[in-house]
């Protein structure tokens, strides 16, 4: 057993407790908030190496041992997530100490935030069902206020939209989680995956699995994505990269987790339904980023599609499409958020969002100009940028399986990706100046540090994948082989 498996979850949750205690201070909360991120990363970096050199690390709370007590569990898989969330999350967090009015800030907005990374990072390493709905709740409580945050006409009507389709599908969670009990008698993820091991995944095992597909295709915006651009796209720019980053990545982990341990003894049913909605999302997603002309829309709807993208490797589930879909989910965490917090800049520049009444932006901030358009690049697969391994490992694992039409839309929709953000760059930085409502240099400076951060970790995840692979193999092989999850956490 290793405590440092708990500290991704302790540290955000007991900050943010303190920064309640002190809300009148807003200095005392931005310093506390930066350590308290800063220890994160520290904390998943040393998992991230106990992972690699010494396997999977696992604790076990209160000393109850699986499968009566709690467990969390940190294989590389969810190691590499809780790194990369907890340096999307310090990003964020340096954006919005210029870009946050004071307004928000003095309403628990920092609190939130931590509370929001608490609910992450413990979806990610949670070994149990139960809790795993537990996590998603508190991530999402604390995400329900901070979409809200500031009382605008057009929040609160997203909101709405984004709060109701949360709790039903935390409604068909349960639901799912009580017939799951019923019918296994656990809720340990490991012994899950020996019962149904066990039983065979077939009558109600397999409707059970396709109602958690469901419900972590609506947390993820797999296909049932229709609430997503509308609620992601109202927050300020670093709430909207926070969500963009994290939010739907806990779904897409909850995929991966459950139909790589549990639920993965019929694919010609779930693996085969996955394929088609990876490839349904990835179409769908890409038609809204090209038909629309507003830039926080353009932006979510690409959300959509790396949704897509990411679960096509899980559909073919081989190690090459594993690895391809681990390291496109690590690329898109970091790709995401950069790219919400330069739109978020660029609207703060240009005084909209409307790219018809944007133009000329590269005059006068050039730096923001040429940080978009390596965002843009790597987010459409252009090499050697981030997005071109993950993408290249998943079209050659669709190859390797035969699933030729589904390699088809993922390279048109690569293709109308880079369109979309192409429209962004030509339509908003190019072409004549228009009468924007400038802010001043000194503001968009502070906006691009953290945007800068960013960019070198997308050109650096792309030029050195040699040192990235070896992690993604390990996060494979644990995917790949559910008797290693297994083993680590019944010590069987």
């Amino acid at each position: 057993m290793n405590n440092v498996v708990i500290l991704p979850v302790v540290i955000p949750l007991i900050t943010g407790i303190v920064l309640i205690l002190a809300k009148k201070n807003l200095n005392l909360q931005r310093s506390l908030s930066v350590l308290s991120f800063a220890a994160l990363i520290v904390a998943a970096g040393r998992l991230v190496h106990l992972a690699a050199t010494e396997g999977i690390q696992t604790l076990y709370l209160g000393s109850w041992v699986p499968p009566f007590g709690i467990v969390l569990v940190a294989d590389m898989f969810a190691s590499l997530l809780v790194l990369t969330a907890g340096i999307v999350s310090l990003a964020c967090l340096l954006y919005s100490f210029s870009a946050i009015d004071k307004d928000r800030e003095s309403y628990f907005y920092y609190p939130l935030v931590q509370f929001i990374v608490a609910g992450v990072c413990g979806s990610f390493l949670t070994g149990d069902i139960f809790n795993l709905f537990v996590f998603f709740e508190v991530m999402l409580i604390a995400s329900y206020a901070l979409i809200s945050l500031g009382g605008e006409k057009r929040q609160l009507r997203e909101s709405l939209k984004y709060v109701l389709v949360n709790i039903i599908s935390s409604v068909m969670f349960v639901m799912a989680v009580a017939y799951l009990y019923a019918t296994l008698g656990t809720l340990n993820m490991a012994d899950l995956s020996l019962r149904v091991a066990a039983v065979g995944q077939e009558g109600i095992v397999t409707v059970i699995a396709i109602l958690f597909m469901i419900v972590f295709s609506l947390k993820s915006a797999l296909f049932l994505y229709y609430w997503l651009p509308g609620s992601y796209s109202a927050p300020p720019a670093p709430i909207a990269a926070l969500f963009g980053g994290l939010l739907t990545k806990v779904g897409i982990y909850a995929l991966f987790r459950s139909f790589t341990l549990i639920f993965y003894h019929q694919p010609e049913v779930t693996h085969q339904l996955l394929a088609w909605l990876a490839g349904l999302t990835m179409v769908l997603g890409v038609l809204g980023a090209v038909a629309h002309w507003d830039v926080r829309k353009i932006l979510a709807y690409n959300i959509v599609v790396a949704v897509g993208f990411i679960v096509f490797g899980l559909a073919v589930s081989s190690s090459t499409a594993l690895s391809g879909a681990i390291y496109y989910l690590l690329h898109d965490m970091i790709i995401k958020a950069l790219l919400f917090l330069l739109g978020g800049s660029m609207i703060a520049v240009a005084g909209t969002g409307q790219l018809r009444k944007m133009g000329g932006l590269i005059k006068r901030y050039p730096v923001l100009g040429w940080m978009f358009f390596i965002g843009a690049l790597a987010l459409a697969g252009i090499p050697p940028l981030s997005g071109f391994i993950g993408k290249l490992l998943l079209i050659q694992g669709g190859l390797e399986q035969g699933l030729y039409w589904l390699v088809a839309v993922s390279l048109g929709t690569s293709l109308l990706v880079l369109y979309s953000m192409l429209k962004i760059f030509m339509n908003g930085f190019w072409g004549e100046e228009k009468n924007h409502q400038a802010q001043g240099n000194g503001s968009i400076t502070r906006h691009l540090v953290p945007c800068g951060f960013l960019v070198a970790l997308a050109v650096g995840l792309g030029l050195g994948a040699e040192w990235v692979i070896p992690y993604i193999q390990i996060a494979t092989e644990t995917l790949l082989n559910p008797e290693l999850y297994i083993q680590a956490v019944l010590k069987e």
